[in-house]
């Protein structure tokens, strides 16, 4: 951890995801790792490459757009401790395929009858509704504007 991720307001919804620091949502990104011997990339900090067993791939950033490849509607309250709206408002989930090769899972944060196929999508970290000491960044894709 650097001084810069120590001296954040924030944490990422899941270490090793988004690029620091936290504090400009506009500059954070998707963190990828990419191995110099076999070429794949994954998705998230790597030790190991999963591919070819190779040490230290390289974190680097991932694209900030995409294309919606599949998608899902949640029309019902997911069970358990649900931390989204009150009352529940049915949202979308996708695959969306970055260029670096990889298929992310996210939500889709869009009027549900714009979903189609092949939507072009941009990446957004936003701070997650309720979230405090620490704020915690999540992030979504949205239609290109």
């Amino acid at each position: 951890m650097t001084n810069t991720e120590q001296l954040s307001p924030r944490v990422a919804i899941r270490e090793d995801l988004l690029s620091y620091p936290l504090t400009d949502l506009a500059q954070v990104r998707l963190v990828g790792s990419a191995c110099e011997h076999c070429r794949e990339v994954f998705f998230g900090k790597a030790s190991v490459c999963a591919n070819c067993g190779a040490p230290d791939p390289q974190a680097r950033p991932l694209s900030d757009r995409g294309t919606l490849w599949t998608y899902t509607v949640i029309r019902h309250k997911p069970p358990g401790d649900y931390k989204g709206p009150e009352p529940f408002v049915p949202f979308a989930i996708g695959l969306v395929q970055i260029p670096d090769g990889l298929r992310v899972l996210a939500p889709i944060a869009c009027d549900l009858r714009e979903l189609r196929i092949g939507l072009p999508l941009q990446f957004r970290a936003f701070v997650r509704p309720g979230s405090h000491d620490p704020e915690v960044v999540s992030f979504e894709f949205a239609p290109v504007q």
